[in-house]
């Protein structure tokens, strides 16, 4: 299950180069080309899903222990303090390739970089409303 257009799905058929850090039968993770701090990659399925929501269940397990791995391996080959697991879903979200990926970047003790700023409810009734919307949602 391949997109023609997508620029992950050439990396994959290897039509487009990268710098491969890992690879199984369903996954591939390799050195984004415009890291946050160096030692950034992304973690792909090799089949086209578009997001999140589209992966299958056992291909979600193989993503994250790809993630596992292949995080493992960046902080101790960078030296880093940390490391952000992230995935952009949908354009509002920042999702720029429509193809299903995990960011996975090392992050060090003052690099500058920031998370984002927290907000807060109005109230605990307005939380508590909000939890149960969200909770009838998945049964």
């Amino acid at each position: 299950m391949n997109n023609q257009d997508c620029i992950f799905c050439k990396i994959v058929a290897g039509d487009i180069p990268c710098f491969k850090i890992y690879e199984t039968e369903n996954i591939l993770s390799f050195l984004d080309i415009g890291p946050v701090n160096k030692g950034h990659a992304l973690v792909i399925p090799k089949g086209h899903y578009k997001n999140l929501w589209d992966i299958p269940a056992d291909l979600g397990k193989e993503l994250m222990t790809a993630a596992q791995v292949a995080g493992d391996a960046i902080v101790k080959a960078t030296g880093a303090d940390g490391l952000n697991l992230l995935m952009n879903n949908n354009d509002a979200a920042g999702q720029l390739v429509f193809h299903a990926h995990f960011h996975l970047i090392p992050r060090f003790k003052d690099d500058g970089l920031k998370l984002w700023d927290q907000g807060e409810y109005n109230d605990m009734d307005e939380a508590m409303a909000l939890a149960q919307k969200i909770e009838k949602m998945i049964k």
